[in-house]
């Protein structure tokens, strides 16, 4: 993420080339490392050198507002400005993903459109440079449209129509606190077919997730149904939401990362079909146990430690095949910097898990391997490492709480 949280790897640089071979099995089927290690791609920081408007975190933009993304040299190599946590209103549409082109010099990205925002709506900006000395650069941003005073919204995930991984957990965030709980749960209904009982949890108030007992069968097709228009959350505070969203679950993949023996091991519909060495959290900084879910997935990011509590220890502006498990920052992602013999034998990440990977991302690599073979609603589960148990709400980690205390989180 621009300002990506990355709880992640290690301490030596190096190119890399996948040293376990998958074999016949596959053809069938944040923050890294401290940076006085003069890790390739160190310069200048990512917003110096892509700039981007409306800033960072910006709120209450206008829907006119410029949206423009430049660089004052080196080149653009491409831009992608999504809304995210879809938070339309009423029925209005158009396009999730906002069209637009990079000038010929390939210093400035503008929207094809200039009035292509929706009201109430959180974007997400990724773009990805090289500077004037040919290093490559990731930024990622976030704002949120303007909100019609005394109102509120829910930014929801999944995308509608998407396809997930069966561990998916549909996710509401609102943008004001939620008094009225119970009657803004009512306004939300979700159906499953095939049918399966789906339990609503709020972790405080303003959160709201729901999932079912265990986790989705391939292949069931989610309606989620938003009635929040006129439901009134708390005093002088009024839904403006109303819509119906539907999304499918795909097939059924579970990751285990063993921290202990350095592995992770892929199960596709139950049957192992691949075996990755992989390096995690070092004994200072040991990766979270418990089942975590794919929340998105980035072809390249930045990952800088003072954005998690690490100050300075590294920051790296290119970190390849990058795959977001929880919000504080923990990624499976690819390593250029580690030595490749230590894969598979020790853990040296800063919490993350780090796959064989080489700069720039390569195409033979473990690394992109379970990037292409990955989608969000994915499980990857962590054993036998020393850190505690991934908080439910830390992500979408609702999996590592019991269906009873789980039911005991709904507002009725």
């Amino acid at each position: 993420m621009g300002r990506t949280r990355a709880r992640t790897p290690a301490r030596r640089a190096g190119a890399l080339q996948w040293a376990a071979a998958v074999g016949s099995v596959l053809a069938a089927l944040v923050g890294c490392g401290p940076p006085d290690l003069g890790l390739p791609g160190a310069g200048l920081p990512p917003e110096e050198v892509i700039r981007i408007d409306p800033a960072d975190g910006a709120q209450s933009v206008s829907v006119v507002a410029p949206l423009r993304v430049s660089v004052p040299e080196g080149r653009l190599e491409r831009v992608r400005v999504v809304r995210i946590g879809d938070a339309r209103v009423g029925g209005s549409r158009g396009s999730r993903v906002i069209a637009g082109r990079i000038s010929q010099d390939g210093l400035r990205w503008r929207p094809a459109n200039a009035a292509g925002l929706q009201p109430a709506a959180r974007y997400a900006v990724d773009a990805v440079a090289v500077d004037g000395h040919g290093r490559r650069v990731a930024r990622h941003t976030t704002f949120t449209t303007h909100v019609p005073r005394r109102s509120f919204i829910g930014f929801y995930r999944p995308d509608p129509g998407s396809v997930v991984g069966t561990g998916m957990i549909v996710s509401f965030d609102f943008n004001r606190p939620i008094a009225d709980r119970a009657a803004v749960q009512r306004a939300i209904r979700i159906s499953a077919n095939p049918p399966v009982e789906i339990a609503a949890h709020w972790f405080g108030d303003r959160r709201l997730d729901l999932r079912p007992r265990a986790y989705w069968a391939p292949g069931t097709e989610v309606t989620l149904r938003v009635g929040l228009r006129g439901v009134k959350a708390g005093p002088g505070s009024y839904g403006i939401q109303r819509r119906t969203v539907r999304f499918t679950v795909g097939r059924s993949q579970v990751s285990t990362v063993d921290a202990a023996s350095h592995t992770l091991t892929v199960r596709r519909d139950g049957l192992p079909v691949a075996t990755l060495p992989v390096t995690a959290g070092a004994p200072g900084t040991p990766t979270y146990n418990g089942r975590m879910v794919v929340m998105s997935r980035h072809e390249v990011t930045r990952m800088n430690g003072k954005t998690v509590g690490f100050g300075g220890e590294y920051d790296i502006p290119d970190v390849p095949h990058a795959i977001r498990l929880t919000t504080s920052g923990t990624f499976l992602h690819g390593n250029y910097w580690t030595p490749p013999g230590l894969f598979g034998q020790t853990n040296v990440s800063h919490g993350c898990i780090g796959l064989q990977d080489v700069q720039g991302g390569g195409e033979q690599t473990a690394a992109r391997w379970f990037f292409d073979h990955s989608m969000v609603g994915d499980v990857v589960e962590v054993v036998n490492s020393p850190e505690r148990l991934v908080s439910p709400d830390n992500g979408l980690s609702g999996w590592n709480m019991d269906w009873a205390r789980w039911r005991a989180g709904s507002a009725f």
